[in-house]
Parts: structure tokens; sequence; C-alpha cells
């Protein structure tokens, strides 16, 4: 009979770890948290200390119940939930649950599910550390303290059931930050020249860009600048006035961490953030592997270090000898070094045994859980081989009184690059076979001038998001995907090719919540936020000191809040339309989506239409009333009121003036109006 009980969060993991223990352990699974703070209520005391009030979580009865017969035959008990803040918080509530305050009780931690790693982390047993359960226990009643004071004031203001939330505010600020930095942005005109030349003895011509004159590098902006300097190039000779040789070398990346693996899965395998989380989780708790059982690929998922441990070194030091030679071994692989605190408990993101290469495992593994493992296979083997080496070669070409440059490179030595190149490195498109030397001329072959605008900063994706989330120092490795997913759930924010736009509800959340409650929503207070409850964990920190000093903030907020929404009294606003079944003027209101009319003859007349602001100006293709109007994922747009017959449609809002120069239809961005004729470039104060 088994003597020991091991608890784990997950039961794909009990199986696993049960063929690593053998027949004196039994495993059982918690699936997931036991307690938490009661969904009808607040659930904190802030009369008495900020006491939490936890109580089971509706449906675990049945799983206690389970585990508590398990623990009275067990003569020691192993709570193994995972190895981060949340893991140590689900022990302790475990603690308490199964009222195990008699028992002989033990945490343990492994950052990967193998034999090895789960048998040392009985030798290495330990106490449950409260300082981890606190930070987790203050970062939950936080996010409790802004989700249940501040929902309800968007739900008296905006007529739904809507949600703040803590990070999701934040992150849906700077996403609409990010949009009114695009919508303000106006482009200038560029122009650029690229020449094609041939060089004695190439086969292949060179393309060298201009640059400017000898003395300062110049920016060509109009047509006429552009005819000009074709013109003093006519019948020039090419002739090299410099050239310059070196070595560039390009380091080996870094293993994963949980944001990078994000980052990297969104741009190569084109995965959300939320499917990148699921599939590694499965890669982490095991996946039945021929000949093996099942078996954990990958080391523990959510982490911020790039440390990898002794053993894993040796390992990848073993392989890349085995398989290369010692020309391709890093010196000494860097780590993250940043002004940031590190949860360095964890490794980096790796996989567990790299002589299990993808190519073995490929035909047991579905299609996308084979590709994230490759990819985090390749990345840690390549992050521990040395840097790539090119010879580069710059050029500099004198023509009459203008500088072209020209640069090409040429590989010396791959290193790391056998294994993994990242998604962002470019060819070079210069190739050189032979040498280009000083004072030779090349024959010229053509000019290709090309007019450019410049361009707003760029929508975020969510890769980007979450490299914004990381370097703003918001949030953790675990909150990344689930904040997203819930901004994106509350209809926000919308996704059109990866790309992150912000919906028309989102932007009145925002602006309530910006209005309302500043420091909810400010960067550096969130960052701050994230610094304490790292003291927290260090021990030193006290949690109730960091709950209590932000209660009474947060309280005084929302009374203001709720003074001001009473004063403006949110009633439905009243439109000209009226409803085709009992004739009543329609009321604008607010649903999931957005704006839509409504007949106040509820319920007797469930009428509704959707809701066409007229903007007060004329379509410039048919001359009907152009309306906001709002794409199929929400995102906002002015359009023909007569679409689809009419097809006119901008993403900033038309002016009521029209351009002075062409007559075309002028557009607002922030505080200027430009021509929506790109053309004609004129821009005008609003």
């Amino acid at each position: 009979m088994a003597k020991y009980l091991v608890i784990v969060e997950s039961p794909a993991k009990v199986k696993t770890i049960k063929k690593f223990l053998g027949s004196n352990y039994e495993v059982a699974a918690s699936n997931g948290h036991v307690r938490d703070l009661p969904k009808s209520q607040l659930g904190i005391d802030v009369e008495h200390d900020f006491e939490p009030k936890y109580i089971t979580i509706r449906g675990k009865g049945d799983i206690l119940a389970n585990l508590r017969k398990e623990v009275k035959k067990a003569e020691k008990i192993y709570l193994a939930t995972d190895p981060d803040r949340e893991g140590e918080a689900i022990s302790w509530h475990l603690y308490f649950a199964l009222k195990l305050e008699d028992k002989k009780v033990y945490r343990i931690t492994f950052n990967e599910i193998t034999k090895n790693a789960v048998k040392e982390s009985l030798k290495n047993a330990r106490e449950i550390d409260m300082n981890l359960v606190d930070a987790q226990q203050a970062r939950r009643m936080l996010d409790r303290m802004v989700g249940y004071r501040i929902s309800p004031l968007l739900w008296a203001k905006i007529k739904r059931g809507l949600s703040a939330g803590r990070v999701q505010s934040v992150a849906l600020r700077i996403i609409c930050d990010r949009e009114a930095e695009i919508d303000a942005f106006i482009p200038e005109e560029y122009w650029s020249l690229d020449v094609q030349l041939k060089a004695k003895g190439e086969k292949q011509p060179i393309v060298a860009k201009y640059y400017g004159s000898k003395e300062e590098k110049k920016t060509v902006k109009t047509q006429e600048e552009m005819d000009k300097l074709l013109t003093s190039l006519k019948g020039a000779e090419y002739k090299v006035a410099e050239v310059k040789k070196g070595e560039r070398v390009k380091k080996a990346p870094l293993p994963f961490t949980t944001s990078t693996l994000q980052q990297e899965a969104s741009k190569v395998l084109n995965f959300s953030t939320q499917k990148t989380m699921r599939l590694a989780q499965q890669l982490y708790e095991g996946v039945d592997i021929k000949g093996e059982g099942t078996v954990g690929l990958i080391t523990y998922l959510r982490t911020d270090s790039t440390r990898i441990s002794d053993e894993a070194r040796q390992m990848a030091h073993d392989y890349i000898l085995n398989h290369y030679d010692a020309s391709y071994l890093a010196e000494e692989a860097g780590e993250k070094k940043n002004g940031q605190k590190i949860q360095d408990a964890h490794e980096a993101i790796r996989p567990t045994d790299l002589n299990r290469m993808p190519i073995a495992v490929k035909e047991q593994l579905p299609r996308d859980l084979f590709r994230l493992y490759q990819l985090i296979w390749k990345r840690f083997l390549a992050s521990r081989m040395s840097p790539a080496k090119y010879e580069t070669t710059s050029v500099k070409i004198q023509a009459a009184d203008s500088l072209f440059t020209m640069s090409a490179s040429r590989m010396l030595f791959e290193g790391f690059m056998s294994v993994y190149v990242q998604e962002d490195e470019k060819e070079e498109e210069n190739k050189l076979s032979g040498e280009l030397t000083k004072d030779s001329v090349l024959e010229y072959l053509s000019a290709d001038p090309k007019q450019h605008f410049t361009q707003p900063p760029a929508h975020y994706t969510e890769a980007s998001l979450v490299r914004a989330l990381e370097e703003l120092g918001i949030g953790r490795p675990s909150t990344y995907a689930p904040t997203i997913t819930t901004i994106l759930g509350r209809r926000y924010i919308t996704k059109e090719n990866k790309n992150l736009y912000v919906t028309e509800l989102g932007e009145v959340v925002n602006a309530m919540m910006l209005k309302a409650f500043p420091s909810i929503v400010d960067v550096n207070f969130t960052a701050n936020m994230e610094a304490l409850l790292d003291g927290i964990a260090d021990g030193t920190v006290k949690w109730k000191t960091v709950v209590s000093n932000f209660y009474p903030d947060l309280e005084e907020a929302v009374k203001k809040a709720e003074k001001d929404l009473s004063e403006v009294k949110v009633a439905d606003e009243v439109s000209d339309e009226k409803c085709d079944v009992c004739g009543r003027n329609m009321v604008i209101k607010y649903g999931p989506h957005g704006r839509f009319l409504a007949c106040p003859g509820f319920p007797d007349c469930r009428n509704t239409k959707p809701y066409l602001e007229k903007i007060g100006v004329e379509c410039p293709k048919c001359g009907k009333d152009i309306v906001l109007r709002k794409s199929k994922k929400g995102r906002k747009y002015f359009g023909c009121i007569d679409n689809p017959d009419c097809d006119f449609m901008v993403w900033q809002k038309p002016s009521q003036e029209k351009c002075p120069k062409c007559g075309a239809l002028l557009l607002e961005k922030g505080n200027k109006l430009v021509c929506m004729n790109e053309k004609c470039g004129h821009v005008q104060p609003k």
C-alpha cells in the first residue's frame, strides 16, 4: 500500500510522475485552485486588517473529498504544485482545505517532469514559502479590489456588464495611446534613389543607394529635388572612392523566456499568445512517446529567467561536440541582464533532453505541438553555440558631386545559424564574388527613383504588446496571455491580420478609466505595484502594508467617480430614427459590440437597428451622408450611408472643410487637417 501521497495540479502529470516514483507513492491532482475569494462579494474584510475570506470553489467538493481519503492513508504528503507563486499559493490552500495541520507535509518543486528532476525534488523537500504565497495573495486581492469596485461603475456609465482589471486596463490604455499616435500621424514625403552598377568581372550587378555629398547626408524631399539630382548625374562617371573591409559577429540568441517564446511563436508560427501557452503546457506536462511512455518534453513554461542549470549546460556541450565540433561551442553564453527584478527560481524554457530531436518525435506529435517543440529545441541549442561571423565590405561611390553607398557581407562561419535563423534576419542585397578596389570605375546600368511617405508607428500585435508589457514591467509571464485574451473577449480590442485595433467600446471604457481612475491606468503606477509584489516575494515588504495602502486611495477615487456619475445621470439618448414597428423615437444604447438603436417600448416592442451616426459631411462619391460605421470585428471607420451601393470609406474622421488646393475632403489627424489625396499632401491647423 502506498505510504506517500504526491499532490500535483494537473491530471495530465499524474501518470508520468507515478511511473517515476513507483508503488510506495500515490499521485493525485487538485485540478488547479481549490479555494478562492467568493464571486458574489468583494471577499476582503477591509474593517479587520484586510483579511481575505476564502471559500471552496464550486465543483471542487468531490475532488477535495477524494484527496482527503488519500491523505488519511498517507504517512507523508508532498505538495508538488507548479514552481511559481501561484503554485505556492495552491499548495497553501490545499494545506488548509485538506486539514493537513497534524500531518507530515512537504513542498516540492521541479522545473521539468523527468525522473531525475522529480526524484531530486523529493531529496530537497521544504516548507511552504509564505513570502511567495503572500505575494500571490496580494496580487489576487489587488486585482479583486480593482475589478469589484470599478466594474459596477462601468456598468452604470456604459449600461452593460463590462469589467475593469488592474493589468487589463493598462494594456488597453497602451493600445489606445498607440492608436491615437497613429491617428495623429501626418506622413511626410521623401525620395530614395538606387542605382544599378556593374563591376568589372562581376556577373551580378550591384545596387548602390544615394547618400548625399562628401560632406553630409542629404534627404530628397520632393520630386523637383529628385529631378534636379537626376539631371546632375546625367553622364556622370561612377568611381569607387573608398572600400572598407571588416568583420561582423552575430551573437547567438538567449534561450526562451515566456515573453520571448510568445513573441517568436507569433512571428514564426502565427500562434496567438493563448495558443502558445496551451501547447507549451502540454509539452511540459507530458506527451506519449513510443517506447518511453508519457514524457515531459520541455521545462516549466512560465519564467522570465534565461538561466540554465549546470546539467543542461553539460547536455548541450556534449550534444554540440557529438554532432558538430569544438568550434561550434559557445565560449560562455550570456544571460539576460536588465534593471528589472527577474524571478530567477526557474530556468529558461528548454527541452528536457536535447537528444530527443524534433525529427525523432515528429510522427508522434500533432503538427502545431511539433512546430512549437522544434522552435524551443532549436533556440536552446543555438543559445549554447558560437556566434556567426561575417566579412563585411562597405563601399563609397562618387558620381559628380553625389555620394552613393553600398554594403555587402559574406558569411565566414555560420556558428549558431546552422541551427536557428531568427525571423527578422534579412538577406543582404549585394553579393560580391571578387574584389572592388579604390578608383575602379563601375558601369552605370539604371537608376530607380522612388517616392515614399514616412510611416506612423506600427499597430500593436500580440507579440509586440507582450514585449511592451515586459519592457514596462507590467504583469508577469503568467499574466500576458490571459490579459490579451480578456480584452479581446470583452471586445475592447479586435484583431485583424495580427494587428490589434481598439473598438468603439474600448475607446469609451479607456476614456472613462482615464478620467475617473488615472492612477489605475498609469503605466508607472502599475509597474511600481509589480515591484512591490516582488518585494513581498523576497520577504522585504509586508503584503498587508501594500494592500492597506492601496485600498483607501482606490475607495476615494470610486466615491468621487460615483458622485460625478450621479451628477451626470446617464440617460438613454433619444435619436431622430423612428421605430419601424411602433413609430416611437428610438434610443441609443450600448451593447457588447458598441452602440445600437433600440425601441424604448421594450419589452412590448423589441425592435433594434444598427446605430449610424451622421457626421454632417457629404460623401464625395454620391453626395449622401457619411456616417460612423464599424467593421465586422468592431473597428471604427467612416463610410457612405448608402453602402453597399457606394463604397466610399476612410479610417479618419472627415472634416466639413474641403482642401483649398485640390477640393478633396480634409481628414482630422490630431490637431491638424490633412488632405485625403496623398498626392496633394496639403496640411493645415484644425
